[in-house]
């Protein structure tokens, strides 16, 4: 009995020792990346305001309404509460990862009464004992514990993958928490934009009508033809008929804001929306760093990684099919066909048992599922080296978009400033009599499209700094996240 025992002993103090983990170590794949970007140079040179160190990137926009606007995102977005959840679910398949590695435990317990039938089998041998009891009793209460001994590392496998997914959710909240940022600050800059647009086209009206009034005048006293007062007229429906082709899209703008905001739409068209505002203007991004850094600033990055990390984990989980599982498991209790005998000496029972699980004959399986596995890893690898290529295009195209708008801009302002003396030198010459009505009309025409253009290039500034916030990462630090790699287990 004692040689079994110290057997039994040694037996266990070998399972205690590390095991070894197999499949291979993750390692970040070798990416041949630029030091900088392309347009890197001319965005950092680029004159305007700059946030305070402690302050998000869209306080550089100095738009308090749209700080408001943010705020409230944040806090009622139904797409962040999507993520938050999806936090919730990946930090419990990481605790049952860990309890996998720990022994379980559990009590059971039960009480039987039972009464024998003497009509069957059993029934009537029991009948023909002398002195048998029809009634018997039992009473039962267990302790019983079992241990998977992890000594091919396939539950640690399990484990990192776990950790890699939980860590993977974490930086897609971040994700949908900056993708939600920019797109409340570019549809509230659409909205500033087109009432900009709205404002430009209104104040053409009064031009037209002011015109048409001039033209009216002339006609009456004979001094104007017909066909100039209704070339006049025309002309004042062309611009009033821009109006609602601009309101479609500043209500579907509006509406898509309250959706973000978590409310329903019309919500606060009324509230803080309904007079018009300046468009924020586009300011200077600083800190911009290089292409290598975005594996750090980019959330969307870190999840392409950790799916990679996770994948890369689950080899060695499959792996370790290859080789047998050992189970501990043991029991101590008390049984009795007595209650007050409970818990006595002659009550008590137990057991101990060692268990083998392997898959011998089932290596076709396990080959096809490492197979699978490394597939899967393959996958995780490519998608991650193109979700890096196309941060590095997001970059690039922001920063082409901000630089080319501006560019047009500054263009544009000087175009207006040129047509505006042109509009109302030809004024005074028709009302002169030294041009005619037509080449009114046409300077007209030329200032309304070019103030037309110059708010829209002003508004495709705005959004490509919102874009251009959006590709370097925004105000996300990823340390925040990658903390959840030594969180204990609990």
């Amino acid at each position: 009995m004692s040689r079994s025992r110290s057997s039994f002993s040694a037996l266990v103090a070998a399972l205690l020792l590390p095991g070894c983990t197999l499949g291979p170590n993750y390692q970040r794949p070798d990416m041949a990346l630029p030091p900088a970007f392309v347009g890197q140079t001319a965005i950092a040179a680029r004159p305007g305001p700059l946030p305070s160190e402690a302050a998000a990137w869209w306080a550089s926009f100095q738009d308090p309404l749209l700080s408001e606007l943010m705020n409230r995102a944040l806090a009622q977005n139904l797409e962040i509460a999507e993520a938050a959840a999806r936090i919730g679910q990946a930090r419990a398949a990481l605790r049952q990862a860990d309890a996998a590695l720990l022994p379980s435990a559990g009590v059971s317990s039960q009480a039987v009464a039972t009464h024998q039938s003497i009509d069957t089998r059993s029934g009537l041998s029991l009948a023909a004992t002398p002195g048998a009891d029809r009634d018997t009793k039992y009473v039962e209460a267990d302790l019983g514990a079992s241990w998977e001994i992890d000594l091919f590392g396939g539950l640690r496998r399990d484990r990192e993958a776990a950790v890699a997914d939980y860590v993977a959710s974490r930086a897609d909240a971040a994700a949908v928490r900056l993708a939600t940022a920019a797109q409340v600050a570019d549809t509230y800059i659409v909205i500033r934009g087109l009432q900009a647009r709205l404002a430009v086209a209104e104040a053409q009206l009064r031009i037209q009508r002011n015109l048409v009034d001039i033209v009216a005048l002339q006609y009456r006293k004979g001094a104007a033809a017909e066909l100039q007062l209704r070339q006049a007229e025309g002309a004042l429906s062309q611009v009033r008929a821009t109006l609602p082709l601009l309101q479609t899209p500043l209500d579907s703008a509006n509406n898509a804001l309250d959706v973000l905001l978590g409310v329903q739409p019309g919500t606060y068209r009324a509230k803080l929306l309904s007079t018009a505002g300046a468009i924020p203007v586009a300011p200077a991004i600083a800190d911009i760093g290089g292409p290598a850094d975005l594996l750090r600033r980019r959330p969307d990055l870190v999840v392409a990684e950790q799916k990679l990390v996770s994948a890369n984990a689950l080899i060695g989980s499959a792996i370790s099919e290859y080789y047998p599982k050992l189970d501990l498991s043991g029991l101590v209790g008390t049984a009795t066909a007595s209650a007050s005998r409970l818990f006595t000496g002659a009550a008590n029972q137990g057991q101990g048992i060692v268990g083998l699980r392997w898959r011998l004959f089932d290596f076709a399986r396990v080959d096809a599922e490492i197979t699978n596995a490394k597939g899967r890893r393959a996958e995780a690898l490519a998608a991650y080296r193109l979700a890096i290529l196309r941060a590095s295009e997001d970059v690039e195209n922001a920063f082409s978009a901000l630089m080319n708008s501006e560019a047009q801009n500054r263009d544009l302002a000087e175009g207006e400033a040129s047509l505006a003396r042109a509009q109302q030198a030809s004024l005074t010459a028709y009302k002169g009599g030294v041009v005619s009505l037509i080449e009114v009309l046409d300077a007209d025409s030329r200032l309304l499209a070019t103030r037309d253009a110059r708010a829209q290039a002003e508004t495709q500034a705005a959004r490509a700094a919102v874009g251009s916030f959006r590709a370097l990462g925004g105000g996300w630090d990823s340390s925040r996240v990658l903390v959840a790699r030594a969180e204990p287990r609990n």
